[in-house]
């Protein structure tokens, strides 16, 4: 599992915070036992929160190149076909130290 990054936390921490206090004040909890039910409900919330924080961004990063890669190329025409790059060649490559030879 990778560790959570400083966003998660801070997204997490703010959720648990706020949905405590705010839960606490909307239901007038007083006893043990219904502060720790509105505990137990913010960190809940909280984790949800922190976890789905990465999912968005990666979701929004997969549709980016889509809608990118729809529009025509610049220089195609109506019955023109556009020329293709060829692919890089794995020798090709910037020089570099690499561990696997």
């Amino acid at each position: 599992m990778p560790r959570p990054t400083a966003a998660q936390y801070a997204y997490g921490s703010a959720t648990v915070v706020f949905s405590a206090v705010a839960l606490l004040l909307l239901t007038g909890a007083t006893g043990p036992a219904a502060v720790a039910v509105v505990g137990t409900l913010a960190l809940g919330l909280g984790l949800a929160v922190a976890v789905a924080a990465p999912a968005r961004r990666a979701a929004a990063a997969r549709r980016r190149p889509a809608a990118e890669s729809s529009a025509p190329a610049p220089a195609a025409r109506a019955g023109e076909i556009a020329p293709r790059m060829p692919a890089p060649r794995a020798e090709a490559r910037v020089g570099g130290h690499s561990l696997r030879r």
